[in-house]
């Protein structure tokens, strides 16, 4: 198993956790975004710089990923594609996503995109919090523990 890391967005406290997990499980963690990704010396550790364009990084981990790789990503497209191809994925507020809850969070994120085509004002999620961080690393610590 290794770990996608679709890293255009990530927050710094998310990928300082999974860099701590994946050096103490000993598992090869990939960083994969358009731009240059600053990481911790390490051997299980890797920076992928794609070029840029509207989905460059999600298709280069859609396609070098391979069933049960975990890919941390809060792009749901992305988690759709990952799951299809039999991946696990994790958002970077510690929501597991599965076939059984995908096809509702790609409807929600249809109806949010219709929304702000229409002119409505979301607002966007709100900040990432202790209890955010700490649900991620619960479920990061469940996952690779099975590995």
């Amino acid at each position: 198993m290794k770990i996608w890391v679709d890293a255009d967005a990530i927050p710094t406290v998310i990928k300082d956790i999974i860099c701590r997990a994946a050096q103490r499980k000993g598992i090869e963690t990939i960083f994969v975004a358009n731009q240059f990704v600053r990481l911790p010396n390490s051997t299980f550790l890797r920076a992928m710089q794609v070029s840029s364009g509207f989905d460059v990084a999600d298709d280069e981990i859609v396609r070098l990923m391979t069933a049960p790789d975990l890919v941390i990503t809060s792009d749901i497209p992305l988690a759709a594609e990952v799951i299809a191809k039999g991946g696990q994925v994790l958002s970077s507020r510690g929501e597991l996503l599965n076939k059984d809850n995908i096809r509702e969070r790609l409807n929600i994120r249809d109806f949010m995109d219709t929304m702000r085509a229409s002119g409505e004002q979301s607002g966007g999620p709100p900040p990432l919090n202790q209890r955010d961080r700490q649900n991620f690393a619960n479920h990061l610590d469940r996952i690779l523990a099975k590995f």
